[in-house]
């Protein structure tokens, strides 16, 4: 039935706005669904896994192979499950897209071709085990979320307090005064603006002669790359959200000058050449998810194309990590050998963390510690854990320490597989609280709610989180924390004016 308003025509009236417009019916998105359903499954669970099956390698196809292949499948599986649903779940997403890349696709290809990007010091066994924990971590995530979904969200009383959920023109203000002034800190620090333009090796070497890091320890580093780079990311993400859902905001020169100016500045702090890629991707990702709130064509768009572009181009996408004579471009005949032999080494890294774990013990809270207490100076703490990445890697006797260190691995190093598995059902379990309260968000809240700006921040954060180590992914969280309750309000009368 057409809904009326008193005794007006149900016709539509020419000249009427997106809001008049007739939506799309649940039945006729069902059909959309049901019709990409068997190609967009097939090709991620059949279609895919066989193509990498049929590589030529020397990849022996025992225990670890075939266990490969059913987390790929069942990767796949949930992945599909999440760009054909009506919803929008945008934590849930990013991490079914990550485990389908990155522990399922990856792995497969170096398991078909038998070349990893970092070498397996331990037993075969080793890596049987840790796709078995790849696999566990993946059924608690999903386990975690079924029993989010049995659960209703609870209404807020209209009496009670709104909380730390909205931002303040006033505030924002100052969060825009802050971004520019760190963000200015960092350029001229570094000596400009053209050096951010030039390459990731160049930006390094301009930090360790600034001064602000010390010998043994990289927080003065750390916290001048956040505070650059992170409030500048935020303020643009707020500023976006007020334009996308307040009329009067676009039609403001002022506030479209500020986020005009706030654009140039991420262009110049958050671009693809003077940042890593996980982190360009954060700013990516939140960015579209912050434009486009409530367009299921994004989200999906964004999920499918996500694992094109991360099998196709992430490989390539290191262009700017050297200067010109240390770039060693990746020559392949095949588009599946540059996953065997540069970034994704994190299903290897899991293995080789459970033979240091075996010639060590569990660290028990010790190696999480370390990483939320980030901010604490090494001089400060003496027995500071270091990255378990870092950690892993000077065990195996590697030259190049900066590996990964998956989620999966960081929790078997602190609790084993009955704490990882049980970590992973409470992340699974707050994710799918976490998205439907975010669908709920985007179609009620205004243009000031900061739960429409941190989720897409978050999500595209997640990739960082997953890939580890934790302790280097805290500190720009940490600095986004604190940009938050700068702006936000504290409930009470603070949370009637938001803007």
């Amino acid at each position: 039935m057409t809904s009326v308003r008193g005794t007006a025509p149900s016709a539509p009236v020419p000249g009427s706005g997106p809001r008049d417009r007739p939506r799309t019916s649940p039945m006729s998105w069902a059909m959309l669904s049901r019709a990409l359903a068997v190609p967009l499954i097939l090709a991620l669970v059949c279609f895919l896994p066989a193509v990498i099956a049929a590589q030529p390698g020397s990849g022996v196809r025992d225990t670890a192979y075939w266990l490969q292949l059913v987390l790929t499948c069942y990767a796949g599986t949930r992945l599909a499950t999440m760009i054909l649903s009506t919803r929008r779940r945008l934590l849930q997403g990013v991490f079914w897209m990550f485990v389908y890349i990155a522990m399922g696709v990856a792995p497969f290809a170096q398991a078909v071709i038998g070349q990893t990007p970092t070498p397996l010091v331990g037993p075969r066994s080793d890596l049987v085990t840790a796709v078995a924990l790849v696999l566990v971590g993946c059924a608690a995530f999903d386990l975690g979320a079924l029993l989010a979904s049995r659960r209703q969200l609870r209404e807020r009383a209209p009496g009670r307090p709104r909380g730390p959920s909205s931002a303040h023109r006033a505030r924002l203000g100052l969060l825009v005064l802050l971004a520019f002034a760190a963000s200015g800190y960092y350029v001229v620090k570094l000596g400009g603006p053209a050096i951010f333009f030039t390459s990731r090796q160049e930006i390094s070497a301009s930090v360790a002669v600034s001064g602000v890091a010390s010998e043994g320890s990289n927080v003065g580093s750390a916290f001048l790359k956040g505070f650059g780079t992170v409030p500048a990311l935020l303020a643009l993400l707020l500023y976006t959200r007020r334009l996308v859902t307040e009329r009067r905001a676009r039609r403001s020169p002022s506030t479209v000058l500020v986020w005009a100016a706030l654009a140039v500045l991420n262009v110049v702090v958050n671009n693809p050449v003077s940042n890593a890629r996980y982190w360009f991707l954060t700013v990516l990702v939140s960015l579209v998810f912050t434009a486009f709130p409530r367009s299921a064509a994004i989200y999906r768009t964004v999920l499918a194309l996500g694992v094109v572009g991360a099998l196709v181009l992430f490989p390539y996408a290191d262009r700017f990590r050297y200067e010109g004579a240390g770039y060693r471009p990746v020559e392949s005949s095949s588009v599946f050998e540059p996953l065997a032999t540069k970034d994704y080494d994190q299903t290897v890294m899991v293995a080789n963390t459970v033979t240091w774990v075996g010639t060590r013990g569990h660290s028990y809270g010790r190696q999480l510690a370390g990483s939320a207490l980030f901010f604490v100076p090494r001089s400060v703490w003496r027995g500071k854990p270091e990255d378990t990445g870092v950690r892993v890697g000077q065990w195996m006797g590697m030259n190049m320490t900066n590996l990964s260190a998956p989620l999966w691995a960081e929790l078997w190093v602190d609790f084993g597989a009955p704490g990882m598995a049980g970590a992973f059902a409470l992340i699974g379990y707050a994710a799918a609280r976490t998205d439907r309260r975010y669908a709920r968000t985007v179609s009620r809240a205004g243009p000031g709610s900061a739960t429409a700006v941190v989720v897409p921040l978050v999500a595209g954060y997640t990739f960082i989180l997953l890939r580890g180590p934790l302790l280097q992914a805290m500190g720009k969280p940490a600095i986004a924390v604190l940009c938050l309750l700068l702006v936000t309000a504290l409930g009470g009368r603070a949370g009637r004016r938001p803007h």
